[in-house]
């Protein structure tokens, strides 16, 4: 039986791409040969790819990826190529993945989708008056919500941002806590902060506030208003009722955007369906609204979150199948 087997040669433009594409101390490189059966040839600035043609092509599509991110000045990790072989050895597209570039910290870092699934997302809310993101915690959902959110602000797309979350986690009432209605509100909208400050600088931030620019309060505080030419997020929507799910969807005016961001399987409600569980079935097929869906595949934070988010999914399987 005759194995057949084909070769592709890739050249790169000098020694300075060829060390930012095989990574330092050839990390990048490593991962690559670990995936693939297909023999890797790197000398100087040339690559060399043999074995069995789809391997080749995968391997081809893979170095042409990672040299579009070199030219764009974006130098991929280690676990940038982890994810993007298994991608590739998926079948699945990479295109948009690490490549867009949703805004930069005031220190200079570029805000990327770094999976497939937030580039599903950031293209969402940019195609979309209402964007609905439903994924475990790590998948991003808030933070590339926020970085958006000030980006269509700085760009003067919108006149305002307005975060809001329910606040409930800890099943209190706001009343009952001390302090004035900025102390009450801030435990709850503290990853909306963190998210902030990495954008804008604190000084910024607190102008930008203290003008009206940017307006963060809890969702009770949505009732009864109209809400133009502004770019809101709803965070943490899995622990609002059906009805305010309603009143704040309800809410948005002309020229807006909202986004809504949420895990089903963090419900913190007692005797309420959750809004954005029911939201799913009420408002499907409607233009201008779109539903994205993460998963752990789209977890960026430590590699071990991903891995409790797949233990706990097993172990609600074993409870419903023994149920």
């Amino acid at each position: 039986m005759i194995i057949e087997s084909t070769q592709v040669e890739m050249l790169l433009r000098d020694e300075t791409e060829a060390t930012a594409l095989f990574g330092q101390y050839n990390k990048n490189l490593k991962v690559i040969e670990d995936a693939f059966a297909a023999q890797i040839i790197a000398r100087g600035e040339s690559i060399r790819i043999e074995g069995d043609p789809i391997e080749v092509e995968q391997v081809r599509s893979l170095f042409e990826k990672l040299m579009d991110l070199v030219q764009s000045k974006h130098y991929p990790s280690a676990s940038d190529v982890q994810y993007l072989v298994a991608q590739v050895k998926a079948g699945v597209g990479v295109d948009g993945v690490l490549s867009d570039v949703v805004r930069v910290t005031h220190w200079g870092e570029e805000i990327r989708a770094k999976t497939v699934g937030q580039h599903k997302y950031t293209q969402a809310v940019r195609g979309n008056d209402i964007t609905f993101c439903i994924g475990p915690a790590g998948t991003g959902k808030t933070y590339l919500a926020v970085a958006m959110a000030i980006d269509y602000l700085k760009k003067d797309k919108v006149k305002r941002i307005i975060l809001t979350r329910p606040a409930v986690e800890a099943g209190e009432e706001l009343g009952f806590l001390p302090g004035d209605i900025q102390a009450k509100v801030s435990p709850y909208l503290r990853p909306l902060y963190d998210a902030i400050y990495d954008m804008i600088p604190v000084p910024e931030f607190e102008k930008l506030v203290e003008h009206g620019r940017i307006e963060m309060a809890p969702l009770a505080f949505m009732r009864g208003r109209t809400l133009n030419n502004c770019f809101v997020i709803l965070d943490e929507a899995q622990n609002t009722t059906s009805m305010q799910m309603k009143m704040f969807l309800t809410r948005l005016g002309f020229h807006s955007k909202a986004v809504i961001t949420g895990d089903v399987t963090q419900v913190d409600l007692e005797n309420h369906e959750s809004g954005l569980i029911a939201v799913q079935k009420i408002l499907t097929n409607i233009q201008g609204i779109s539903f994205i869906h993460l998963a752990k595949e789209d977890v960026v934070r430590h590699n071990l979150v991903a891995r409790i988010i797949e233990a706990y999914e097993n172990d609600q399987i074993r409870k419903q199948e023994a149920a």
